[in-house]
């Protein structure tokens, strides 16, 4: 079977899913009840929690959403939102990256090395850190790839010399500053009000326009597509939350730039997983490996460029990090980083079976975390209080993936 059949075949097959889909939201009167059915709920969930965790905590504390402490958000989770970008990626070819967030604070080592020991300026020293990402997760994908080692094992190897690279480097030192002013200006430089709302008029004709493409590529493909009216509400919608975001950070001091490249990764791969062929295979070999093999898709080349893609990922969250603290410490992406990351890519809505999941939703399920883990800091809560309150955010998270997969077996989606 070539990959055009096999690509045919899954989206008649998705068809026909999707009718029955709908047949279900018609028999019980409700579309909500629709979309359980087929175990498709989307971002639906998460966006109603990040909504009551935000009711909650604003009641409590009134600092919670006034422009200065949301501006603080916003760099809170770059770090964490591009590490889950990374993990979303690799969930969804059903692996696990375990070392994702300990790589990160050996990045920032290297960074640190470079640019302060070494003298290198900036435009060296930043493509130095996301080639040696690259690298290692070359290495890492070998291993689960090649040799065939579960990707558990690897990731929890790869997370210990992580470590090991990390105490190496700064040993002596303990805590290592950095002075260049470019690699600083990273988590605390702001654009100016026009070049905010300059981004929001390019991040809303973006998703015009891949939500007009996405139609016109399914109906091409005799799909059903969604009605217009809700791609309509979905642009207001969008429309409405980055105006308000824009606002409120205008009224504080810009848009963070590190913001912007978090929402800039984001919205890169989205469409990248969503609008090209890399994307479909993408899916397809998450979904059923064996399956995309036999249709002809090159498995072994895309797994391991994923994790390629994860530790790139792990860098330039490690850059990002070592930027907002202005150093790189032994204690860099340790702590309960991996918690956060792993947490973030399913509360997002990504499958810990592979084959389902949206990098946006890496974007919410960050942004739910670091708003719990603000809300707690402005309440001065202790840390258990915290521990537990994320445990049981990503137990429920991960409850609800487990639900709708039976659903979606139940539906003839899985």
């Amino acid at each position: 079977m070539s990959p055009r059949d096999a690509e045919q075949r899954q989206q008649s097959a998705s068809a026909s899913a999707e009718g029955r889909t709908a047949e279900a939201g018609r028999r019980s009167g409700n579309v909500f009840a629709g979309l359980f059915a087929g175990g498709d709920l989307g971002l639906l969930p998460v966006a109603l929690a990040l909504v009551f965790i935000w009711i909650i905590f604003q009641s409590t504390n009134h600092v919670f959403l006034s422009p200065r402490n949301l501006s603080n958000l916003v760099l809170q989770i770059a770090v964490i939102g591009t590490l889950a970008l990374g993990e979303t990626l690799i969930l969804l070819i059903a692996e696990i990256d375990l070392a994702i967030a300990q790589f990160s604070g050996a990045a920032a080592a290297i960074l640190a090395v470079v640019s302060v020991n070494w003298g290198w300026p900036a435009w060296a020293s930043i493509p130095v850190v996301l080639l040696a990402g690259a690298a290692y997760g070359f290495a890492q994908g070998t291993m689960v790839t090649r040799v065939g080692v579960p990707s558990f094992i690897v990731t929890l190897a790869g997370s210990l010399v992580s470590l090991g690279l990390l105490l190496a480097l700064l040993a002596q030192q303990g805590t290592q500053l950095i002075y260049d002013k470019f690699i600083l200006g990273i988590a605390s430089t702001y654009v100016p009000h026009w070049a905010g709302w300059l981004l929001a008029v390019l991040v809303i004709a973006t998703f015009v326009y891949t939500s007009l493409r996405t139609q016109a590529l399914r109906r091409s493909k005799g799909l059903s597509a969604p009605p217009v009216g809700s791609t309509a509400i979905r642009v207001l919608g969008l429309t409405a939350l980055v105006v308000a975001v824009v606002i409120v950070l205008n009224a504080y001091r810009g848009v963070p730039v590190a913001g912007i490249i978090l929402v800039g990764l984001v919205m890169l791969f989205a469409f990248i997983t969503k609008s090209t062929p890399f994307g479909r295979h993408l899916y397809a070999v998450g979904g059923n490996n064996e399956a995309a093999r036999r249709a002809g898709i090159n498995v072994t080349g895309l797994r391991l460029s994923i994790f390629v893609l994860a530790s790139t990922f792990a860098a330039a969250g490690g850059i990002i990090g070592a930027s907002r603290l202005g150093a790189a410490s032994t204690t860099s992406g340790g702590a309960n980083l991996l918690l956060e990351v792993v947490g973030s890519a399913v509360i997002g809505g990504t499958s810990l079976f592979g084959g389902r999941g949206d990098v946006y939703g890496a974007l919410v399920g960050a942004l739910v975390i670091g708003s719990v883990e603000n809300g707690m800091d402005l309440l001065g809560a202790p840390s258990s209080t915290r521990f537990l309150v994320e445990g049981a955010i990503l137990l429920a998270a991960v409850t609800l993936d487990t639900v709708l997969r039976r659903q979606r077996l139940r539906a003839g989606r899985a």
